[in-house]
């Protein structure tokens, strides 16, 4: 879904764009990554662990298309945060992991 094809709070239509940023698994775990900086997809595989290399491709095709990560294409392929992507990860993302943390105890009841 597009952001032009929304109607202000039509459905909570702007809810829906932004939760689709954070529907796969590994989607926000990879951005949280790549916050630090750049990363190879190998180290990408270390710095996240549990991630299959297919997941991995599957979240990075995912992000890129989104315009949230850019590869680069210089020797090994690197991928870092666009500026969507940045604004994304250091902004709502970020917000939505501090928040989880300070509910832990709450949500895992």
């Amino acid at each position: 879904m597009l952001a032009d094809d929304c109607v202000p709070f039509g459905a909570d239509c702007y809810v829906r764009l932004g939760a689709s940023l954070i529907a796969h698994t590994w989607d926000p775990v990879a951005l949280a990554v790549l916050r630090e900086g750049p990363r190879r997809r190998r180290d990408l595989l270390s710095a996240i662990g549990d991630i299959s290399d297919k997941s991995l491709h599957e979240s990075l095709g995912r992000l890129v298309a989104a315009g949230l990560v850019a590869r680069g294409l210089s020797g090994e392929p690197t991928y870092d945060l666009t500026p969507l992507g940045r604004s994304f990860a250091s902004g709502p993302l970020l917000t939505l992991a501090r928040w989880a943390e300070d509910n832990s105890t709450a949500l895992a009841r």
